[in-house]
């Protein structure tokens, strides 16, 4: 089937929650979120955890509840920490920001007496610029709350850390995620069958964004029927006959069949990080007979690749 003609808008753009009672699976977060804004007294907020569930549309929709289309344009500063990290955006953009007094609202939408500034990939801010922030978070505080969005929380320098409000978003579980990965289907008029449904639920591991991003590239190669190979080949992933060939290699331990498998996965180019990955899901989540001290072993390997990349 040829591919079928589709919008430029990106669907994570497209399906980003608008109020945060449409946040999926963070149901502690949402709950805490939506009592704390029916009374308007908003607290500096870290939100942590893994790529893809949601802490930036959460952050983006409690801005749009408070302040609407409007006001969001002037009372909603969002910077990308990653890019924007140094003191002297501290010392400048952010300060001169917080600084502003507000004015009054428009009625139909809470409209705080105070701004927010979003800062997203916060963790990749240096030591420098974080200690910075504590004056100004201080010093403007009736006027100003911070939203800081990270990966590793370990990374936030405790008094920065200790001066907000904490919520740890958990990866998507493959029940919630397939729910929405339907939605998104029924709406763009896609077909997809359960094999290929399950393998885009695995292939994401919690990270719905990775899910979403995927399946509109799915789409506009193969048209409107996906299938679990179309998913396999957009992903990136490893294809499963090779990992299979290398885990029963290495099954045997004879040296030389083990080293043909890992010169062709060499020759084809795959990186290593994904292959370990892929072997790690096998052993831990395939097979029974794996303990949960290895299990735990093999996770926190996985946290370290990650981290390290």
């Amino acid at each position: 089937m040829a591919p079928i003609q589709r919008t430029s808008q990106q669907w994570v753009e497209k399906y980003r929650p608008k109020q945060v009672k449409d946040v999926a699976y963070q149901d502690e977060v949402v709950r805490t979120l939506m009592n704390t804004l029916e009374t308007g007294n908003l607290p500096h907020l870290l939100f942590y955890g893994p790529p893809g569930t949601g802490k930036t549309s959460t952050a983006l929709a409690i801005a749009h509840q408070l302040y609407g289309p409007e006001l969001y344009k002037t009372r909603v500063l969002e910077l990308n920490a990653s890019d924007d990290r140094g003191i002297n955006v501290v010392r400048t953009k952010i300060k001169d920001f917080a600084a502003v007094a507000v004015g009054s609202g428009i009625s139909g939408y809470p409209c705080p007496p105070f701004k927010i500034i979003i800062l997203d990939e916060a963790d990749s801010m240096t030591e420098d610029a974080q200690n910075a922030l504590r004056r100004t978070m201080e010093t403007f505080s009736k006027v100003t709350r911070f939203c800081f969005i990270c990966n590793y929380i370990s990374r936030i320098i405790e008094p920065l850390a200790s001066r907000c409000a904490k919520f740890r978003f958990k990866p998507l579980v493959e029940d919630i995620m397939s729910q929405r990965i339907s939605y998104i289907c029924q709406e763009e008029g896609l077909h997809l069958d359960s094999e290929a449904l399950s393998s885009l639920s695995r292939i994401s591991e919690g990270d719905l964004r990775r899910a979403i991003t995927c399946l509109q590239s799915s789409a506009r190669l193969y048209g409107s029927s996906i299938s679990s190979e179309n998913i396999i080949s957009v992903s990136g992933i490893i294809p499963h006959a090779v990992i299979q060939s290398l885990f029963e290699a290495c099954k045997t331990g004879v040296f030389d069949q083990s080293q043909k498998e890992v010169t062709n996965i060499i020759a084809e180019g795959y990186p290593v990080s994904q292959v370990l990955s892929q072997m790690i899901y096998r052993m831990t989540r395939r097979l029974g007979f794996v303990k949960d001290c290895q299990k735990l072993t093999s996770v926190l390997l996985m946290e370290l690749m990650s981290t390290c990349s």
